[in-house]
């Protein structure tokens, strides 16, 4: 990741456009700031709202035995 200033960004306009265009992407601090506060997806998953109703239950019952 490469951080540039406004007046930079101003001065090397074109290259900043240029870079754009093969990829990079460009956005403003406060979005980028969002954005890279974005939580892991095991969090996630551990923040779900899951009631015990949600899962079903595990069928504990033995395995059937199957010939290969």
């Amino acid at each position: 990741m490469r951080e540039i200033q406004l007046k930079d960004a101003k001065a090397t306009l074109s290259s900043v456009v240029d870079e754009a265009v093969q990829g990079a992407v460009v956005v403003g601090f406060r979005d980028w700031q969002r954005l890279a506060r974005v939580p892991s997806f095991g969090r996630l998953l551990m923040s779900a709202p899951v009631s015990s109703g949600d899962v079903p239950a595990r069928n504990r019952s033995p395995r059937r035995r199957v010939k290969l």
